[in-house]
């Protein structure tokens, strides 16, 4: 289709008025960890194509943000991923980034959870809804007598066989009870999710589960045949399968972007619309962005043969809008919910529980005002002096979204509290870091995998365009790299054999 008009950033203008001699572009839209792994995707598959990765905020990342303060190492979002699925551990040996990452600390690897106001240790061998050792389910005070033989009468309830979508909160309930359910599984679940278990698809969420009940027909027999070792000791998670970078989440970010050509990142520069052009390329439309009353970058458009949309959906709903209001309304209907983080240092000696764990969790039956807790200094090394405790506290999620809203000065004040109250903490912490995130996490209800399907259907009616992040086939940084990458490849096959014909 020849050259696409090369845009200039000068003084705050956007001016088409340079050809690209031949050469192809694709723009990224989102300079989170999926768009960012979109754009090194690009570049592997073709050095020559010319790509622009448009971020609407100042900074790259998204929500993966990491501040150093006081010798202290604090994550404002996620601090860690998973690697018994491929591609966040792969990505980072490609680009030479897996030996600054770091295992959870050998010690202590278990969750605890909330009981009647104390700390009690998940059993050893229960991972989320899979219970792989009998007697710590005997003799946890967790559960009652009866919740307990109830929970053993698992391996006979008879497997799910109508195929049907079922929420996590009846799943965990049809096969373990009500207690089980809501002291151990609704806890864990929800410090993942931060949603509704009534409205959670598990099939959207945890396929696994699923699968495990229809071939052993029991989560406890399933569990049993697929132990090892190590999670036989484990609580709460597979803590020995989870990594973070030495530096924090942000020194991946940096090394993605280091590796970005040169000028291919633009700031302060959000996109307003989505536009087709008549000879099958593609506008966006970009707003002015001020601070201040200083323009920060640019106004005007931006040509290119291929796009990739990787940023919430509730953004990409208002940018697609007028080029496929089908499409734009499958995507408001992906409900959000959001979180504040509340990160507290203290001194050692001011803290008088044990710290034998990673964290907690708090069912909603406790009624609390948080979701969660995680001893960051505990979790990973070099997260904080050795005679200082660092704890991230989460507040807010589906269930409790008013409670994310509160002030900062409340919000402080809660997590304080509660951490007095839990963790028999002295006197007022050293500093404080609030971080908030309202709308940031996609709420996979019932239904959901149809959503996606009907979403992406219509995204593929559109040549060389693509839908990336966590809004559709996985929250973790692992699935946002892999939708990235995906992303990528999908959009330079279509605007190669464009050039082929």
């Amino acid at each position: 289709m020849g050259g696409v008009p090369r845009v200039s950033w000068l003084s705050g203008k956007c001016l088409v008025n340079q050809s690209l001699g031949g050469r192809k572009r694709v723009a990224v839209i989102g300079g989170g960890i999926t768009g960012l792994t979109a754009a090194h995707r690009l570049m592997e598959l073709d050095p020559a194509l010319d790509i622009v990765l448009v971020e609407a905020g100042s900074r790259l990342g998204g929500v993966l943000d990491t501040v150093c303060r006081d010798d202290f190492l604090i994550e404002r979002s996620a601090d860690n991923f998973i690697t018994n699925v491929p591609w966040a551990i792969d990505f980072c040996r490609q680009i030479g980034f897996a030996d600054r990452l770091v295992p959870t600390t050998s010690e202590r690897r278990q969750a605890m959870v909330v009981h009647r106001g104390r700390l009690e240790r998940v059993p050893p061998g229960f991972m989320l809804m899979t219970p792989s050792r009998i007697w710590p389910l005997m003799t946890t005070p967790i559960l009652s007598p009866w919740g307990k033989l109830r929970l053993l009468g698992e391996r006979f309830i008879p497997r799910r066989t109508d195929g049907l979508d079922e929420s996590l909160g009846s799943f965990a309930r049809r096969r373990f009870g009500r207690e089980t359910f809501e002291r151990i599984v609704q806890p864990l679940v929800g410090g993942i999710y931060t949603a509704d278990p009534e409205k959670l698809s598990l099939r959207a969420t945890l396929p696994r589960f699923v699968e495990m009940e229809r071939r052993w027909g029991s989560l406890i027999r399933a569990a049993r045949h697929e132990r090892t070792n190590g999670d036989a000791e484990e609580s709460g998670a597979r803590y020995g399968l989870f990594v973070a970078p030495r530096e924090g989440m942000t020194s991946l970010v940096q090394a993605i972007a280091a590796r970005l050509p040169k000028n291919s990142v633009r700031l302060n520069a959000p996109v307003e619309k989505v536009a087709r052009l008549p000879n099958g390329g593609w506008r966006l439309h970009l707003a002015r962005q001020e601070a201040g009353g200083k323009v920060l970058d640019c106004d005007g458009v931006l040509d290119c043969d291929g796009v990739i949309v990787a940023v919430g959906a509730p953004q990409a709903t208002g940018m697609l809008e007028s080029l496929d209001h089908r499409l734009a309304a499958d995507l408001s209907r992906i409900p959000y919910a959001g979180t504040s983080i509340v990160t507290l240092a203290y001194r050692r000696e001011d803290v008088g529980h044990a710290l034998d764990g990673f964290g907690f969790v708090v069912p909603a039956v406790e009624k609390r005002r948080i979701l969660a807790g995680s001893f960051s200094s505990v979790k990973f090394s070099g997260r904080a002096p050795a005679d200082r405790v660092l704890v991230r506290v989460f507040v807010g999620g589906a269930c409790q979204s008013e409670l994310a809203e509160l002030d900062d000065e409340q919000l402080e004040r809660l997590a304080v509290e509660e951490l007095r109250s839990l963790l028999n903490t002295r006197g007022a912490p050293l500093f404080s870091d609030i971080a908030r995130w309202p709308h940031s996490m996609p709420q996979y209800h019932l239904g959901h995998c149809q959503l996606v399907a009907q979403i992406e259907a219509k995204a593929a009616e559109w040549s060389a365009f693509e839908l990336a992040g966590n809004a559709y086939h996985g929250v973790g940084i692992p699935n946002c790299i892999d939708s990235g990458q995906t992303a990528a490849e999908r959009v330079y096959a279509a605007i190669s054999s464009r050039v082929a014909r």
